[in-house]
């Protein structure tokens, strides 16, 4: 079986690839656990000094597993073990000291937005996307998209985009601060690659206390409304909204 996380190393910086190509680099709990052990793993790394995130294959991360909603529908200590790990993995990456680039490859969907958006710089080749789509699915958005979405694009655009649901393409995601540049797909990793060497060869205290200074400001909308959102998101899986979902998507592929 293949490691869900590949790691490679280029040098300070610290390239990590979600490697679920198959089923778009979805989290399931193996990837749940993998994230944030191999991310704490490499936080660890005395000579690490920046890192890359990126998918395998055609997705960044399709967020969460279709294949779970009726587990989590009537299995509520599983469910609660599943937000307790979104919440872990938010939280590591708020206080993750090491500058993280994600280099967003094709579509990132619910939780793999909220992992870019949470980013320190975000880069998107031309055929990717951003999308939150809970709402859609009968679940309250309350993984970190409400924490980083209008910190990064506002509140209005926040509203917006996940009350609905919609796409953003790579250009809008840039007009309105939900990502830094897009690059043409044979750029990506080079140019994402690039950029972290050249913070990994800045002041690593300057940097990673910049870098903390910063994120005080997601830290503090964390406390104040993250926890609500993720309890408020355990209480779409008992509401029968959510339980027709997969009925609904096994007849759309039909």
């Amino acid at each position: 079986m293949s490691d869900p996380i590949l790691v490679d190393r280029d040098g300070a910086v610290r390239i990590l690839t979600l490697n679920r190509p198959d089923a778009m680099n979805a989290f399931d709990d193996e990837l749940h656990s993998a994230f944030t052990t191999v991310l704490r793993d490499v936080a660890r790394e005395p000579e690490a000094r920046a890192i890359v995130l990126t998918g395998a294959g055609r997705a960044f991360s399709a967020g969460g597993s279709i294949d779970d909603f009726e587990t989590f529908a009537n299995d509520l200590e599983l469910r609660r073990a599943s937000l307790r790990d979104g919440r872990a993995i938010f939280d590591d990456l708020v206080n993750l000291h090491l500058p993280l680039i994600a280099a967003v490859n094709g579509p990132a969907v619910g939780l793999g937005c909220t992992i870019a958006t949470v980013s320190d710089m975000v880069f998107m080749s031309e055929n990717s996307f951003l999308a939150d789509p809970h709402v859609t699915v009968a679940l309250v958005a309350g993984d970190g998209g409400a924490i980083t979405w209008p910190l990064n694009g506002g509140l209005l655009r926040a509203k917006e985009y996940l009350l609905t649901g919609d796409r953003i393409t790579p250009a809008t995601a840039v007009e309105i601060g939900m990502a830094n540049r897009v690059v043409a797909a044979d750029e990506l990793m080079p140019q994402a690659i690039a950029f972290a060497q050249r913070v990994a060869a800045l002041p690593s205290q300057a940097v990673q206390d910049t870098k903390a200074v910063l994120n005080q400001h997601l830290r503090q909308a964390a406390v104040h409304s993250l926890g609500f959102g993720l309890a408020a998101e355990s209480q779409s899986h008992d509401t029968a909204d959510y339980r027709a979902v997969p009925e609904k998507f096994r007849a759309r592929k039909k």
